[in-house]
């Protein structure tokens, strides 16, 4: 007999989960619409904690750790609700945010690499009811800061991003101004570290990544980065600074850099 049988007329709401940080943030696990009965979905659950139990009994508990059932069933969701596959993406993702130490980032531990506003949270959502996230190229330095600082920002920030999130809603927006992006700020060891961690540890939380006003000294490290992304390539739309205040903000919530 088949574990999963699909269901069309039944959904399974996740009961919200709340991640507290020093910082205090919140970040939601939304309603998930999944073709699963709950028994179903529940059996898959308790079938991956016990396999990380008992196969990875190192693993820390709590809220994002390997008896976390919300975190659980994302990676399941993620995985098609392959038990193998999201033993596997958890094992690596709970491991990661323990050496990344993604329970200290705090906005005091970030503060020097912020204050130069090259990445930032924007204040209101997006007209999908998305946090955005903003990336300003042409104040990112790479030969200046220590590659960890840019990547603890950009982690934190994500995070941020996450707490932001409204009932219901799953996914962020990211966007990366280009204007005035000159071959100083170029950065593909970063940029593909960003799609990894979205990959591997924030999987499907990434809904769109606009680039916007790309400049042509941009097209070349665009074509060596787009094979890396694969799928996650799909995700970005190039287009302009008009573009944006027209289709994903209104003129009241539209983020500062972009008002005339």
């Amino acid at each position: 007999m088949a574990l999963l049988r699909v269901c069309p007329t039944i959904t399974l709401p996740l009961v919200s989960s709340k991640l507290s940080f020093r910082t205090k943030f919140e970040v939601r696990c939304c309603n998930l619409q999944l073709q699963v009965e709950p028994n179903d979905s529940r059996k898959l659950v308790l079938a991956v904690k016990e396999k990380l139990e008992k196969e990875h009994h190192s693993l820390p508990l709590g809220r994002n750790g390997r008896d976390d059932e919300d975190m659980i069933l994302w990676f399941l969701k993620d995985r098609k609700f392959s038990v193998e596959e999201a033993v596997s993406k958890l094992t690596k993702a709970i491991k990661w945010r323990q050496d990344f130490e993604v329970s200290e980032l705090t906005e005091e531990a970030v503060k020097n690499v912020a204050q130069t506003g090259k990445a930032y949270v924007h204040d209101f959502l997006d007209i999908n009811e998305r946090p955005v996230l903003v990336v300003v190229a042409s104040k990112h330095f790479p030969e200046v800061r220590d590659p960890a600082d840019d990547e603890r920002l950009c982690v934190y920030l994500i995070e941020k991003a996450l707490s932001k999130l409204p009932i219901g809603k799953e996914q962020i927006l990211g966007i990366i101004d280009l204007r005035g992006f000159g071959t100083e700020n170029a950065d593909i060891k970063f940029l593909t570290f960003l799609f990894d961690v979205f990959y591997y540890y924030y999987p499907k939380r990434l809904g769109e990544v606009l680039f916007v006003d790309a400049p042509f000294v941009f097209k070349p490290i665009w074509q060596l980065v787009k094979p890396m992304l694969k799928s996650y390539a799909s995700m970005v739309r190039f287009c302009s600074a008009e573009t944006v205040g027209k289709e994903y903000f209104t003129d009241e919530t539209l983020p500062s850099n972009f008002k005339n």
